[in-house]
Order: structure tokens, then C-alpha cells, then sequence
């Protein structure tokens, strides 16, 4: 692995610079003549909605896309990337949103793929040992030897950074690297970047959180659509001026949770265990429960259980043992279309393989779960008039912003694949709401607009179970937060006076008994 220079860096060399990158696709024009400079030891925050050209502007740097217009310089000498392969050689790496990782191979194969190094023979001993070297310096715990079709999508993320950190990228691009660590890993990574920036490392840094870019960027540069909006100083701009360069208008940073009391118990799970998919104990008896008017927040570093847990609430995984009641009623075995037909709706993990059939259009995608029942259905078929209208209603009410009715679901945004999963979700009004990461990757103005639709959803009466690794948006929308660590459930505590200290120590695994007073007084069917 490359060690990192000594040297302090000349802050004013600018080692990266596009100018006038025009990058075209059939009807789209992703980035227009957009300019860019990144300088050594600099820490530079790239922001922009969902769609605003960010990725593509960073897939032409990395050699992924050759631009339509315009010329790219490394460390002052014109490149002309051919593949991404000539940028890596040109000590450039990247941590895509979208995870380029194959699914059969493990870990470590993963991590070496591509490499030059060992010419003739492996050895994956000291290949595993470097990786858990990185692992344990940067806080990003995963398994060397585990394939990569078992980890989570957050586990999938820290693969992907442990390759550009393997690699010892001396440009190195970061998209979202801290959704899956604690307050605290999340510090001491902030720490690392800025060593490696002191020491000539040049750290181009895509985040939503404009907290994260407040706190750890020299420059930011707003991009919107395909244009660049300002590049500006950290010290001379704000969350408030920043959000409104990506969007276009003023954004709300902290929405009101209306004041309304919990209902009767809708989700009471008991002592629940599963395991995951390599046959471990993911889930150690896990007791909770969730009031209609009540949003319940499930915090944790990626790879605790909490997909495990969601699965197994929407019937996808079976829990080795405990029970599940909905509304009185015991639903531990049943399965997913039951489940769905009981009134439980299904946020899932990952938008794109989970949430949508990409091939399939927007109205197949809204019926996907009622298709069976009236009025959608027609006896044994399909009422596609009714269907296409119950679509445009839907697509108005959540503002599902689109080509059309007809159009694919993959070719839309980040931001509209999700209200699109949301809208079909929650059509039902469903009795219970699980909602596993809901506005991960969303841009400020997609993320406002989800978090709302959530706190209609109390209001209206549901009970939501909220599971993020956002842990200002678990704080934000919870009436209750619990805390997931290694399938067991750390403690509990009252949304109004959650910590983050407390909570990201109870994230790394100690345990904390502090209960809120609701919580306390609350008594479940069970127990009367």
C-alpha cells in the first residue's frame, strides 16, 4: 500500500482542472460547460440536487465517460482518460454512489481486482491482513473473506472505500463516506482526512449533509442543473445559503413534529432472534413496540441487524424465534403478501434493486402490490384504465416529477425513484410504516419532501418503525429512538432529550437503560 508523503503541500497548486466540461447524452445535458479546480491538500465539497451533474462530472474525472466538450488536467499536464484505469494510474480514485463491486467474489478479491500486484502469485493471507489494518484505522468494519452478495448496502460502502484507501489514491473522491459510522468514527475520519490533506492528499468530498461539508470542506462548489452555481469559502457561506443554491429556493431544515398523542399499540415484537444470510445470529432477542400517531427511530452502524430486522418484519426473512403482533393479531409467520395484505408497507434498503422494477414503467411499478384487489383488478385481470389513472393521481399527490406515466422507472432521479416508492407504499394507508433508510442519498429539497410525507403519515395515525443511519434524521422525526448493535437492542431514549454522545456510544456497543417516560408507563397487550 503507498504510504503518504511527509511533505507539507503548496495549498495553492491546483492538482485538478476541468474546464468546460460539456458532457451530452441522448436528450440530456448533464453537465454544461462546467469548470472546476481542486488544489492540493485541500478538502473540496462538490454539492447539487440529485440529477444536478455531480456523479457524471466525477465519472469524467475518473474515466468512466469521455467528455463531450471540454479538457481535464492532472497535476498541470493535459490527460485524455481512455478508461478508468488511466485515472487510476494518474492517482485518482473514487467511492461511487452506485457500488462497482462483483457480487460472487469476496471481500479482499474485491479489494485487489484490477491490480497489477502480485504478477504471479496471491497471497490473500497478507491481502486479508491489509484490509483489516484499513478496517481498524478508519473505523470501517467488514469481513476480508465475506462475499460481497452478503453484506448490506452499507457493508458494500465500505468496501468501495477500502479500495480507494488500498490503492493510496492521492485524489481522492468521496461520495457519502460516512453514512455507515458513528458520531464518533465519523470524527476520527474527519481527523484521518485531515492528516492526509496536511501530508498532499487532495479530497474531493460529495455529501447531502451540508453539516459534514460545513464542518470538514475548504471550498464547496454548487452544482444545478448541469451548471455550476458558485464556488465558494467555507467561512464565507452557511446550510441556509448553500441549500438554497442547490434547490433554488429556501429549504426547511428542521420541520415541526406536531404535537399528538400515542395511540394504541400497533407493532409489539417480543424476544425476536433471525440470522443472516451466512447463517449467524443477526437478531439477539429484540423486544420493542411501535404506537399508531408514533414514529420510532432504530439507529445503528450499518450491519447491526437492521436489515435483517425489516426483513423480517415485511416477511421476507423468518425469525428464528419471538413473536410479531400487529394490532393484536400474531403475524411471526406470515408471509410477505400476507403481510401486505395485513396493512404493512415496505420502505426497502435499496431503491433501485428492492424498491422498483427499473424495466418496467411507472404504472407497473405504482400497482405492484394492490394489482390482485379491486378495483385495480377486474376478476382475473388487470383494469389498466383505472390503473393508469390511479397512477396519475398518485404521481400528482407525491409531485413524481417524470417523462411520463410510461416511462421507465430507472430513468428517474434518486429523489423520484423514492416518492415513487412512497407513493405506491403508502396508497393504502397502510397501519404500519417500515422505513429502512428512506432519504439515504437524497438531496436536500428530495430529503424535506420525505421527511414530510413521513410526519403526515403520524399524524394521519400510522406507526412508523424509522430505520437510518442519519442520525440527525432519526433524531429530527422520532417520538423514541432505539439503538441496534449487533442485533441486540443497546437502550432506548426520549427523542426531546437524545444525545448524540449518548447515542453514538450506545452505536459502538454500550450498553445505556435510559427509557423515556412514555416509554415506562407503556403498557402492551402482553402485559396486562
Amino acid at each position: 500500500m503507498t504510504t503518504l508523503p511527509e511533505t507539507r503541500p503548496n495549498q495553492d497548486e491546483i492538482v485538478v482542472a476541468m474546464r468546460g466540461i460539456t458532457m451530452r447524452f441522448p436528450g440530456v445535458l448533464a453537465n454544461d460547460n462546467v469548470d472546476f479546480e481542486a488544489r492540493r491538500g485541500e478538502i473540496h465539497a462538490l454539492l447539487g440536487e440529485n440529477g444536478a451533474g455531480k456523479s457524471t462530472l466525477m465519472n469524467v474525472l475518473t474515466g468512466l465517460y469521455t467528455p463531450s466538450a471540454g479538457e481535464i488536467e492532472v497535476n498541470g499536464r493535459v490527460v485524455n482518460f481512455r478508461s478508468p484505469k488511466d485515472s487510476i494510474d494518474a492517482g485518482i480514485g473514487m467511492v461511487h454512489q452506485h457500488f462497482r463491486l462483483v457480487q460472487p467474489q469476496t471481500v479482499a478479491e474485491n479489494v485487489i481486482l484490477g491490480l497489477p500486484r502480485p504478477r504471479f502469485r496471491l497471497d490473500m493471507r497478507k491481502t486479508e491482513r491489509e484490509i483489516r489494518e484499513i478496517s481498524e484505522r478508519y473505523g470501517l468494519k467488514v469481513d476480508p473473506r465475506a462475499y460481497i452478495w452478503q453484506l448490506s448496502v452499507g457493508e458494500q460502502q465500505r468496501v468501495e472505500i477500502i479500495k480507494a484507501l488500498y490503492r493510496g489514491a492521492q485524489i481522492l473522491i468521496l461520495d457519502e463516506p460516512t453514512a455507515v459510522l458513528t458520531p464518533q468514527e465519523t470524527e476520527e475520519l474527519f481527523t484521518t482526512l485531515r492528516e492526509m490533506v496536511a501530508r498532499g492528499h487532495t479530497i474531493i468530498f460529495i455529501s447531502h449533509k451540508l453539516d459534514e461539508v460545513m464542518a470538514i470542506a475548504d471550498r464547496i462548489t454548487v452544482l444545478r442543473a448541469g451548471k455550476v452555481v458558485a464556488t465558494v469559502r467555507r467561512e464565507d457561506t452557511n446550510k441556509a445559503e448553500l441549500a438554497e443554491m442547490m434547490v433554488g429556493r429556501p429549504v426547511l431544515f428542521r420541520l415541526e413534529r406536531q404535537q399528538v398523542e400515542p395511540g394504541e399499540v400497533v407493532l409489539e415484537v417480543q424476544g425476536l432472534c433471525a440470522e443472516n444470510d451466512k447463517g449467524l445470529p443477526a437478531l439477539r432477542d429484540v423486544s420493542f413496540h411501535v404506537r399508531a400517531h408514533e414514529i420510532v427511530g432504530i439507529a445503528g452502524v450499518s450491519g447491526n441487524g437492521q436489515s435483517e430486522l425489516a426483513e423480517v418484519l415485511s416477511g421476507i426473512r423468518p425469525p428464528t424465534a419471538g413473536s410479531i403482533r400487529l394490532l393484536d393479531r400474531e403475524i411471526t409467520s406470515f408471509s410477505a403478501r400476507d403481510i401486505i395484505d395485513a396493512g404493512v408497507a415496505h420502505v426497502p434498503e435499496d431503491r433501485h434493486e428492492e424498491g422498483t422494477i427499473g424495466n418496467m414503467n411507472l404504472i407497473e411499478n405504482l400497482v405492484l402490490k394492490r394489482y390482485r384487489h379491486p378495483p385495480l383488478a377486474r376478476g382475473p385481470m388487470i383494469d389498466w384504465r383505472y390503473a393508469r389513472d390511479h397512477a396519475a393521481r398518485l404521481v400528482d399527490r407525491f409531485n413524481v416529477l417524470s417523462a411520463g406515466l410510461d416511462s421507465r422507472a430507472r430513468l428517474l432521479s434518486g429523489g423520484n425513484l423514492q416518492k415513487l416508492i412512497l407513493a405506491r407504499e403508502l396508497s393504502a394507508d397502510p397501519t404500519l410504516i417500515v422505513a429502512m433508510h428512506p432519504t439515504q442519498g437524497l438531496d436536500v429539497g428530495a430529503t424535506e419532501t420525505v421527511r414530510k410525507i413521513l410526519l403526515e403519515q403520524r399524524t394521519r395515525g400510522a406507526a412508523i418503525l424509522l430505520i437510518s443511519e442519519d442520525l440527525d434524521e432519526v433524531m429530527q422525526l422520532s417520538d423514541r429512538i432505539l439503538v441496534l448493535y449487533e442485533g441486540e437492542i443497546m437502550g432506548e431514549v426520549p427523542a426531546e432529550s437524545a444525545d448524540r454522545g449518548t447515542i453514538g456510544l450506545m452505536m459502538a456497543g454500550e450498553r445505556v437503560s435510559t427509557l423515556s417516560s412514555a416509554a415506562q408507563a407503556a403498557v402492551t397487550p402482553s402485559q396486562e
